[in-house]
């Protein structure tokens, strides 16, 4: 591979002309996290993204899911840490180590139009691609964001930094409107357009270690007693024996009690149906969520997946 494309790719970020690429976000919240994915899909092969990311609650606090380096059918290519991080050897152009630590899309915060970075609410990415045999997809995912809290993303082209860049160094028309305000993490009920936790809620939630089984994303069967978010039998019994199991273990005991235990890999808080604690020892799973437990007990594809 001759690495001196990679100069080029970095001086075709400020060449004009167009042609369109769609830019959008997918809720992948799961267990470990809210999460965001950032996708793109395009008629032209895309040399380089500069994107602002942003989100209009909490902050984004890690970053996964993209590639790192060349010729691997992605955008491992991150100009504004390449210099920072990457060393090449100046007699054969190669690259021995992608990996080092701090080499991300993201970047620097004092960098000319940058946002503030990971632990803010807007991160600036910067991602191209090298490559002899394995190009890009015209389609395909950049990375996963992983927010502090529900919230809507959005997603722009960074002027400043270059845009996005097609392979003919013509500069690309994104269609945006995939990645404007799209909401991810806890929504009433899991539909779009629901409304997302009360201030409230999204306060006993931040206090309690934000559990994500608490999320409608990933459990919105939760405050109908089904603590492992999955069904049990041919019948499809949401609420059932594994879930009383999880409330045995936790009850009549205090948050502090059962912080951090789990059996298997479901948390004992999953069994907090009411999301309240009960009476002067505050505890967090006792007869309230027993009578939720019991009102949805062992029902045929029940109950309905609309928790808040």
């Amino acid at each position: 591979m001759k690495k001196v494309i990679f100069p080029l790719m970095v001086a075709v970020l400020t060449a004009p002309a167009w042609a369109g690429v769609a830019i959008s976000v997918k809720d992948v919240t799961d267990a470990n996290g809210i999460k965001a994915a950032i996708e793109y899909s395009g008629t032209e092969r895309v040399r380089a993204f500069a994107l602002d990311i942003t989100v209009d609650a909490g902050t984004i606090e890690a970053i996964s899911g993209f590639a790192i380096g060349d010729d691997n059918s992605g955008y491992g290519i991150f100009p504004a840490n390449f210099s920072r991080y990457i060393t090449v050897d100046p007699l054969t152009g190669a690259v021995s180590d992608w990996t080092p630590q701090g080499y991300t899309p993201v970047a620097d915060a004092n960098d000319p139009g940058a946002l503030g970075g990971i632990g803010t609410s807007g991160i600036t990415i910067e991602m191209g691609s090298l490559y002899d045999k394995k190009a890009p997809p015209l389609q395909g995912r950049l990375c996963i964001i992983t927010v502090s809290e529900a919230c809507k993303v959005t997603v722009a082209a960074n002027a400043t930094r270059g845009n996005v860049v097609l392979e003919n160094a013509s500069q690309a028309t994104l269609d945006l409107t995939g990645a404007t305000n799209i909401p991810v993490g806890a929504v009433a009920g899991g539909p779009a357009g629901a409304p997302r936790l009360t201030a409230a809620q999204t306060e006993e939630w931040q206090a309690l270690g934000k559990p994500a089984c608490w999320l409608a994303g990933i459990n919105p069967r939760q405050c109908h007693g089904d603590a492992d978010g999955t069904s049990q039998g041919n019948q499809k019994f949401w609420v059932s024996t594994n879930d009383l199991d999880i409330l045995i273990a936790a009850w009549n005991k205090t948050y502090d009690e059962i912080k951090d235990k789990k059996i298997g890999d479901v948390p004992l808080i999953c069994a907090d149906f009411d999301h309240h604690v009960q009476g002067t020892t505050n505890f967090r799973v006792s007869t309230n969520d027993l009578d939720i437990l019991i009102a949805n007990w062992q029902l045929s594809d029940k109950p309905a997946a609309d928790c808040p």
